[in-house]
């Protein structure tokens, strides 16, 4: 075997150390004789040995001269590490502050660290004497350092108590390796703080509850441990263990952590809190014994707990798939047959077995090993290669940890740490069956040979592992993805950056899509969805990202979907939908992945996923004619006197609807001219059941107006615009017109109080306003533009026939008229609406001066482009610029008003198609030019239905619609100009 090689620069600066401080007793050959010597009989040679197999031993010694000098006074051995608590006590006891607290704490760990790494380096202590050591050190580290803050903070704050003011202390739970006295040379260490009971402190001038102490106390705690300094750390600690892990509170008292282990624990922490042991135990303290009682039922059932099969079999799977992922080849922790696995054979069997099996409920692994073989759990023989194996990769892993105090299962490659661990394996000494020491040696002679000695052990535990729980589904992993551990396995880049790649994500997407994800991660674990929402998310997402990340957009998609995931967090019913049909889960992608508004309206309203169970219905939705039926049929379910929960459910018919005429306009089952009348035809089936809503509960209190038959309303909604015109789109608003039949003047009667009937009128119009503006969790119905009333704003919200008449024959502006060319009756009696529309026609078709016309057109249509209209030349706004929707829109109404006069069937229909449908078969433009009017019009509309769709705006490249718009133009430059 090759001799260690030495590094002289250490040597001299050591020696120089030892020379500085201690002058009268060394000089310059002093460098020679530790660089040289190399007999392991003499302490020169022990030390110069140990020096070479650490580098952290090494630093040590420079960074505390005079714990230098004192190992060449009086070499170490096993017996001086030892009574960590004893002699830390007595530093302590001379410390004043915190700041003293930190470097006493640092200097002490690491003079012990350094000593322990000698009594390894030369074979002075078995494997079990080192760990079991190192984990007695932390525990006197961990809790003299609680007293002593828990001291500093009383004298602050007072003495937390119970309601009989009896003194509260906080118990710390070490886990993992800690707990079962294992601890690695560079572990971190995992806590749980937790204290009896909830009270206050006292003492002091000012109190705090218990809860705010010990949370200090914690904060505190982590701090002294965790903190870097010019003098190092203590130890690296991790309280995600806890209840409710980084989102819990930091210590939690006992009838909270009762609580939340019986509601919502799950059993991997079942599975962690087989480690869990009480720091600094005490037999004589009541409150240890009852957490002990409270914790044990939670991990030990009383009878052999097979229902946990299933959930270790999840462990497994993850274990593997982990080893797959990281390409853990050269990881004796957590790679195929190393440490993790055999912690996970051992505690397998006292999770299942331990209720019964009481031998079984303790923390030692090496303890339990045997007694697995004596229950017939293992054969001698897998017990013995067990046993072997992990005192072996416990020796390679502490070795590895000591070179550079560094948390490490890495295998080295470079040559001086390989050396190390060649010369550290070959021999050692471990305890046998009596513990006492014994020599264990390894036919190890280079790097080579060690490998084939690791992985001999590392096939033996693999085999063990791999049947000790057997599942009928080994062999199928078509369902198996790396996303199933995404949700509670912190993915480093590498893993991130891997399993994009196999999802066909592009490098230059990787940090924006990893921080959605991490994002959405730390969003799920904030929130309180309970041990069966957590599991279905975690079935869910598997399932669901593969196929995100198979949409060319997912880069929209995901976080449109992550969105929706993050609104039903908490309401498991919406996870378990999506996870239990498929094809709602498939038709909610299509779906979104198409449609910004959908996703919006999926995301506020959950509920809407509910429609996805039906696909038929989303690809057919109802006939023009049934909005109105369906409607009917949806509100009779609801309370009719809880006006809330009424409006509420008129939100989320609409908000249905809407989602199922989109459904049916991305899937291709819908055209745009009839998506618009789909859209309007919902629209019109709405307002009919808030006229109605508020007829309702106007009549209650004021009656009705006398002059009206039982039957009758005598009330007429007129709309302007896209709803007049049966063009609505996916965000427009209602432009509305309310008139009343004003025949006959009359009281209102039948109610509590009389009313003018014009009164009662105006007070109906405001509740229909005031209904539509509501804003419930659902949202609002619509939003209500009232401004196109006579007089606009500063009008009356609601006319009568004649004053309405008399407003557009003498009073109204041309744009005005304009505008009632796209208006229709959408509410009230056929008697009323055939009188609006008689009124309607007579004012279209009243002669008008052509020139004086195109002037208050072309006026108009400036004043709304100078408003309105983009202004970057490298845009074009298809709405509001010059060749767009506007112009178009301004020529049917140019094309009625300059033609109906003569003809007054022109002034027939609302809608601009049929505007200039009818032009043409009147001759008053060609077919040609009506026909590519339409196709401009449709084309144009088309695009701004499907930018609604994706949530974006009615702004499009200079270079679209080129053809288009330029006909427009000339168009208008022919009639108007």
């Amino acid at each position: 075997m090759k001799q260690l090689p030495s590094n002289p620069n250490t040597f001299s600066a050591l020696s120089e150390i030892l020379i500085r401080h201690f002058p009268e007793q060394f000089d310059q050959n002093i460098c020679q004789q530790l660089f040289s010597e190399s007999n392991l009989a003499t302490p020169m040679g022990k030390l110069t040995f140990a020096i070479n197999m650490s580098d952290f031993f090494a630093e040590t010694l420079q960074k505390q001269p005079h714990f230098f000098y004192e190992i060449l006074q009086e070499p170490i051995n096993l017996e001086k590490c030892g009574q960590f608590s004893e002699r830390l006590q007595d530093l302590l006891a001379q410390t004043e502050d915190e700041a003293s607290l930190y470097k006493v704490l640092r200097q002490f760990r690491n003079r012990e660290m350094a000593k322990l790494s000698y009594c390894q380096s030369l074979n002075l202590g078995t494997v079990e004497d080192i760990f079991i050591r190192l984990s007695q050190l932390a525990e006197a580290l961990i809790i003299n350092t609680r007293d002593w803050l828990y001291n500093k903070l009383c004298q602050e704050v007072g003495t937390p108590t119970d309601q009989h003011g009896n003194p509260q202390p906080l118990l710390i739970l070490g886990m993992g390796k800690l707990g079962g006295f294992e601890l690695n040379f560079s572990s971190d260490i995992d806590l749980i703080f937790t204290y009896p009971e909830n009270g206050e402190t006292v003492g002091t001038r000012r109190s705090i509850d218990n809860a705010k102490f010990f949370t200090r106390l914690g904060q505190r705690l982590i701090n002294a441990l965790d903190e870097f300094t010019p003098d190092g750390f203590v130890y690296r600690t991790d309280m995600r263990l806890r209840p409710f892990g980084e989102n819990g509170a930091l210590a939690l008292s006992f009838n909270g952590m009762e609580t939340y282990y019986q509601e919502q624990g799950r059993d991997w922490e079942r599975y962690a809190m087989i480690k869990g042991r009480i720091l600094g135990a005490d037999p004589n303290c009541p409150y240890q014994r009852y957490l002990r009682q409270l914790l044990r039922p939670f991990v030990y059932r009383r009878y052999i707990d097979f229902s946990v099969i299933q959930s270790l079999r999840d462990m497994k799977g993850k274990i593997e798939r982990e080893v797959r992922r990281r390409g853990l080849v050269d990881n004796i922790k957590l790679g195929a047959g190393g440490i993790r696995e055999i912690e996970f054979i051992v505690q397998v069997f006292q999770l299942i077995r331990g209720g019964r099996e009481i031998a079984l409920q303790q923390h030692s692994l090496l303890q339990l090993l045997p007694l697995l073989a004596e229950l017939k759990l293992i054969s001698p023989t897998e017990s013995q290669n067990l046993m072997q194996a992990y005192l072996f990769l416990r020796r390679v892993e502490n070795v590895l940890q000591a070179i550079n105090d560094q948390q490490t299962q890495q295998l080295p490659e470079n040559a001086l740490d390989r050396c190390r661990l060649v010369q550290a394996c070959a021999n050692f000494t471990q305890w046998n069956t009596r513990q006492q020491a014994t020599n264990v040696h390894y036919p190890i002679e280079d790097w080579a040979s060690f490998y084939h000695v690791l992985q001999s052990h590392q096939q033996k535990v693999r085999s063990v592992f791999k049947h000790l729980i057997g599942d009928e589904n080994d062999n199928e992993t078509n369902d198996e993805n790396e996303w199933q551990d995404f949700l509670d396995t912190d993915f480093n880049s590498t893993e991130f950056e891997h399993l994009l790649t196999e999802n066909g994500v592009s490098p230059q997407d990787f940090e924006e899509i990893i921080s959605k994800l991490v994002l959405f991660k730390q969003e799920a674990s904030r929130k309180p969805m309970g041990v069966r929402g957590q599991d279905v998310l975690g079935q869910l997402l598997p399932k669901l990202l593969p196929q995100i990340f198979a949409y060319e957009n997912h880069r929209t998609l995901l976080p449109r979907i992550l969105t929706i995931l993050e609104k039903i967090l908490t309401r498991t019913t919406y996870l378990e939908l999506l996870l239990e049909n498929p094809a709602a889960l498939a038709q909610l992608l299509q779906l979104c992945a198409q449609s910004q508004l959908i996703a919006e309206q999926v995301a506020l309203h959950p509920i809407l996923l509910d429609e996805l169970l039906d696909p038929q219905a989303l690809r057919n939705p109802p006939p023009h004619d049934q909005y109105h039926v369906e409607l009917q049929q949806y509100l009779l379910r609801l309370p009719q006197d809880d006006e809330e929960q009424f409006i509420d459910g008129l939100r989320q018919f609409k908000n249905a609807s809407l989602l199922r005429i989109a459904a049916a306009d991305i899937l291709g089952a819908l055209p745009v001219m009839k998506v618009s009348d789909h859209l309007t035809f919902l629209a019109e089936a709405v307002l009919e059941a808030v006229v109605n809503l508020a007829w309702q509960q106007l009549t209650l209190r004021y009656g009705k107006p006398a002059h009206l038959t039982d039957m009758e309303k005598g009330f007429l909604v007129v709309g302007y615009g896209k709803l007049g015109g049966i063009e609505l789109g996916y965000k427009s608003d209602l432009d509305l017109v309310f008139l009343y039949d004003n025949r006959q003047q009359s009281q209102t009667e039948g109610g509590r109080r009389h009313i003018e009937s014009s009164q009662f009128y105006l007070k109906l119009a405001q509740k229909i306003v005031s209904i539509f503006s509501m804003n419930t969790s659902a949202g609002i119905l619509y939003d209500i533009d009232m401004r196109l009333r006579p007089s606009g704003e500063a009008g009356l919200l609601v006319n009568s026939f004649k004053a309405f008449e008399d407003y557009q024959r003498h009073d109204a502006w041309t744009w005005e008229t304009q505008s009632l060319v796209r208006s229709r009756a959408v509410y009230g009696s056929e008697d009323l609406r055939q009188q609006f529309e008689t009124i309607r026609q007579q004012i279209l078709a009243t002669p008008r001066e052509l020139h004086k016309l195109k002037q208050d057109v072309c006026a108009m249509r400036q004043k709304m482009y100078a408003h309105l209209a983009n202004t970057d030349e490298a845009l074009f706004n298809i709405k509001t610029d010059i060749g767009g929707i506007t112009d178009i829109e301004f020529i049917a109404q140019y094309l009625v008003l300059a033609n109906a006069p003569n003809n007054p069937s022109l002034s027939m229909w609302s809608d601009n198609v049929r505007i200039f449908e009818i032009m043409a078969e009147n001759a008053v433009i060609s077919v040609k030019d009506a026909e590519q009017l339409k196709h401009c019009y449709t084309r144009l509309r088309n695009e701004i239905h499907h930018l609604n769709l994706l949530g974006k705006s009615s702004v499009v490249s200079h270079t679209q619609f080129r053809n288009e718009r330029a006909f427009v133009q000339q168009i208008w430059q022919q009639l108007l100009q």
